[in-house]
């Protein structure tokens, strides 16, 4: 059976069992999967310290070491991590789910469906980002259904499409996706333009719209291009397209229709020509019927309509930014690299993010800025201010009170594995002994007696 045309990311399989592990590497490699088979520990430390795989499919049991093992080294030691898939016989359940509660992605019991397999493969392949093939930093728009559509659907409307509006909450990233749609668009040296309506004084706006002339009113010494001038053969994004007063919306509407204008101070039209996006987190249809927006000027530019769904609605774009802004962050501080705590990601994946891909990536870049240590804990998301000694307050208390609880039973958890030795605990967790008090005092951990 020939494989399929498109090859998709590479695997990494961790089977001792020769049987098994033939049988698996020939089916994912049917499935159009490039698969590097590891038979041990060792083996598979030093492939993943070569390549990134899109998933790793790892036995508990294994000749040199535990699975589990080899993946909670790996969490202490790198930043980004693939998903982790472990197989697991029916007696070895709980340590799967313990696994899974250190960050580990799923786990199958043997016997398993090999279909059921390809499956979780597949989706977490799609998860990690990587099913698409490699993506620039600027083409990064999240991996899950909805912006991956949005995502493949923007090129083909940036070669016909000369108005778009997009739709979503504050911070979901609507300029970032208007930036996206004009890179496609043709030309790569043509103009971005960027306007947030709502922050220009509408005294101002009609002047830095359209421009205007030396002489014009006073103060204007010298001609002056206006936005839609400046974006001439590129695109002009007009964010917060709802903001605009009811004179501006005629003035932009007649442009639309002639595709020319007048700089104020002047009786010489201009051609333009020009993309236009527009943007809001407002509902235009509602602010037509409150006669707050014109219609015909709404019609004009709802002809493609995308909305972007907040961040709440797409929790798998969580982990995906998570990782994108702390591996941000380390490309540009290669002394303070920086890694994320699994149970600190999966608190941040349940957080409902109300400012949305704004508020999460001032979230992790303060995280990373304020983090003592290498090691992004729950602490570093809303704990005390380094110098001031005060709460932050850039974090709800609903984030703060979710991170705080899984850091108390994250440390619950490892000081019970480890019999509330509080050496060998702080040992485990990589901090002083000092810390580890310090931690489970602040957290209302009682502690045990011990050696």
């Amino acid at each position: 059976m020939a494989l399929p045309a498109e090859v998709l990311p590479p695997l990494c399989l961790i089977e001792d069992d020769e049987i098994m592990g033939e049988s698996l590497v020939e089916r994912l490699r049917l499935e159009g999967f490039d698969v590097d088979w590891c038979h041990t520990g060792t083996e598979a430390a030093a492939a993943l310290a070569l390549r990134r795989y899109a998933v790793v499919i790892s036995d508990i049991r294994l000749p040199d070491c535990s699975g589990g093992d080899l993946f909670l080294d790996l969490v202490a030691r790198q930043s980004m991590l693939p998903p982790f898939l472990f197989m697991t016989a029916f007696g070895t359940i709980d340590r799967a789910v313990e696994l899974l509660k250190a960050g580990a992605a799923d786990y199958v019991t043997k016997p398993f469906d090999p279909d059921a397999l390809v499956a979780k493969v597949k989706a977490l392949a799609h998860d990690y980002g990587v099913m698409a093939g490699t993506e620039s930093d600027a083409d990064a728009l999240g991996v899950s259904p909805a912006m991956r559509r949005i995502a493949q659907t923007l090129p083909r409307l940036a070669r016909s499409a000369s108005v778009l509006l997009i739709t979503g909450e504050s911070g979901v990233g609507k300029e970032h996706v208007a930036q996206f749609f004009h890179r496609h668009a043709g030309d790569p040296a043509a103009p971005f333009v960027a306007v947030n309506c709502a922050a220009i004084p509408e005294s101002l706006l009609e002047a830095e719209l359209f421009g205007y002339e030396k002489g014009a009113f006073t103060g204007a010494a010298k001609a002056r291009r206006g936005y839609f001038e400046q974006a001439q053969g590129g695109t002009l994004f007009l964010d917060e397209i709802g903001d605009m007063p009811p004179p501006m919306q005629v003035k932009l509407l007649r442009v639309l229709q002639e595709r020319k204008l007048q700089r104020l101070g002047s009786e010489s039209p201009i051609d333009v020509s020009f993309r236009l996006v527009c943007a809001t987190h407002q509902d235009l249809k509602a602010l037509v019927d409150a006669g707050a927006f014109r219609d015909d000027l709404y019609y004009r530019i709802h002809v493609i309509h995308l909305r972007i769904p907040p961040l709440r609605e797409r929790p798998e774009d969580i982990r995906w930014f998570v990782r994108h802004f702390v591996e941000l962050f380390n490309r540009a501080h290669q002394d303070q690299r920086r890694r994320i705590d699994p149970r600190t990601e999966q608190a941040l994946m349940s957080y409902s993010w109300p400012g949305n891909v704004r508020e999460l990536k001032h979230a992790v870049e303060r995280a990373c800025i304020l983090s003592p240590g290498p090691l992004l804990g729950a602490e570093a998301f809303f704990g005390e201010d380094l110098e001031t000694g005060q709460t932050d307050d850039a974090l709800s208390p609903s984030l703060a009170e979710y991170l705080m609880a899984c850091e108390r039973d994250y440390l619950q958890m490892t000081l019970e594995r480890h019999h509330w030795h509080m050496t060998h605990t702080a040992e485990a967790l990589d901090i002083s002994r000092k810390t580890l008090w310090e931690k489970m005092r602040r957290l209302g951990i009682q502690g045990h007696d011990d050696s």
